[in-house]
């Protein structure tokens, strides 16, 4: 048999660094400037019931428009798209159809340096009309007020229609060194693509017929990308781009580049707006009552991992060291910890869904030690009991954790943005009864299915880890400490 002795010492060491740094998260400060390399709990965004927020009435810029309820319903999926881009899931969104007007209700924190609500609401109601166009030329016209309008010209190659997803991605140079930029890459549809390679070989081609016979020879192979009457990149064509993937180039660092990319995957609103009403919501919880229930929490888990220790003895030792692993993991996907995902929203209904996946925690561990128990007590040698008693276990915890599992992704599915993927998963279901974009059912859902997720992890994976590791000392092969008999 393999040594497994150091395994308890390996996941041990593993899960306190990990809670650790979801705690406190780790940032590098050069004068001014701070890095963020790891996000900790202060990075988490709080919800309006727990930290206020901002409330928002956007209507059409032209006064002269009469919105239909179809216009209003899709700028209210535009709205709810570019919130959930900006890791904002408690939010309201609703349409006064009688006056033309959509309100929006999001949370943000006064403590945050670098969220600035006036630019949050000011993205929001951003028309983000992306064209590209072939060549590079444009009109300006100074109005009266001084203000200076400018026009794209050229043939329009691709419209944001064309975009099927856009993500910020480093960028290289020619050598395969990262040039410390980033780019926001595009992937096209299929029309998209055919669109870009008609394109993209005109150029290489000098086809001027198509790309406009009045453009200069310095101008004839640039394909510019313009953001409504901005042009945010003038990249020159080299070869002819066949696979559907482009890029947008401009010396951008990751902020900027995912910013532009949230305003494409975000969609184009189908007129102006303006923002008529901007005010702040004071919290229906103050940070005061946050921190007294963020005590009375880790009181809680004190005393639970107080009666599994006194209850279960060795078991309970190990049981209460995976559910900090459980707690970490869930605080570690709300706060952004993981690289791949940004920072969440956390309300009073999402903590509830932590403590719940908490108490599934619990009763995962207490399956097994009373399995443990039970294997022991028909003779078993300590070994056997071990290995019965996680096989045998497993089952039970696995149906308990799947209904949860799947009441948690409908949860998702009915209350966050319909093209979201587990409302997607359920579109035959929900078209009869439609969608309630409700924010804070969404961070329920969302807390509860990732504590489910990390009991699997921490509950049932290294707790058989670490359990079977320590039987294996002499000191730890008393059976009573199992909650057995000694022989």
């Amino acid at each position: 048999m393999k040594n497994k002795k150091p395994i308890f010492f390996i996941v041990f060491i593993l899960i306190i660094a990990y809670a650790v740094s979801t705690v406190f998260g780790f940032k590098m400060q050069y004068g001014d400037l701070t890095t963020v390399y790891i996000k900790g709990m202060e990075d988490i965004r709080l919800g309006i019931d727990i930290q206020g927020g901002v409330d928002v009435t956007f209507a059409p810029a032209d006064e002269n428009v009469d919105a239909t309820k179809e216009q209003l319903e899709a700028i209210q999926e535009v709205m709810k798209s570019r919130l959930i881009s900006l890791g904002i899931n408690d939010y309201e969104v609703y349409m006064d159809e009688n006056n033309d007007k959509v309100i929006v209700r999001f949370p943000w924190q006064s403590g945050e340096e670098n969220f600035d609500p006036e630019s949050a609401v000011a993205e929001l109601g951003d028309t983000a009309q992306l064209k590209f166009y072939a060549g590079y030329n444009y009109t300006s016209e100074t109005k009266d007020d001084g203000t200076v309008v400018v026009t794209p010209k050229g043939e329009v190659v691709l419209e944001g229609s064309h975009i099927a997803n856009a993500y910020p991605q480093p960028e290289m140079d020619k050598d395969g060194a990262y040039t410390g930029y980033y780019t926001t890459g595009l992937e096209l549809t299929p029309e998209g693509k055919e669109a870009f390679k008609k394109a993209t070989q005109a150029a290489v081609n000098k086809d001027a017929a198509y790309l406009d016979t009045t453009y200069t020879a310095s101008t004839r192979y640039v394909i510019s990308i313009w953001m409504d009457d901005e042009c945010i990149s003038s990249p020159t064509v080299q070869s002819v781009i066949t696979d559907g993937n482009a890029m947008i180039s401009g010396n951008m660092d990751y902020e900027e580049a995912k910013k532009l990319a949230d305003k494409i995957n975000g969609g184009a609103l189908p007129f102006n707006l303006e923002t008529q009403t901007f005010k702040t919501i004071s919290p229906s919880m103050g940070s005061g009552a946050l921190k007294a229930m963020m005590i009375s929490g880790v009181i809680a888990l004190i005393l639970i991992c107080a009666y599994m220790i006194i209850l279960y003895r060795l078991p309970g030792t190990v049981a209460s060291i995976a559910l900090i692993g459980q707690v970490a993991g869930t605080l570690a996907v709300v706060s952004g910890w993981f690289g791949f995902n940004d920072s969440s929203t956390l309300t009073i209904p999402g903590i509830a869904g932590i403590i719940l996946a908490i108490g599934m925690g619990v009763d995962c561990n207490i399956i097994t030690a009373e399995r443990i128990k039970e294997e022991m007590s028909v003779g078993k040698n300590l070994d056997s009991a071990l290995k019965s008693a996680y096989k045998n276990s497993f089952s039970s915890i696995l149906d308990g954790n799947m209904t949860v599992i799947i009441i948690a992704i409908i949860l998702m599915g009915a209350f966050g943005v319909s093209d979201s993927f587990f409302a997607k998963m359920f579109s035959l279901i929900f078209k009869w009864f439609g969608v309630s974009t409700e924010g804070t059912i969404f961070s329920f859902g969302f807390t509860l299915l990732t504590g489910v997720f990390f009991n699997f992890i921490m509950g049932v994976l290294a707790s058989r880890l670490m359990l079977t590791s320590l039987s294996q000392f002499k000191c730890f092969q008393n059976r009573k400490l199992y909650g057995g008999a000694e022989k």
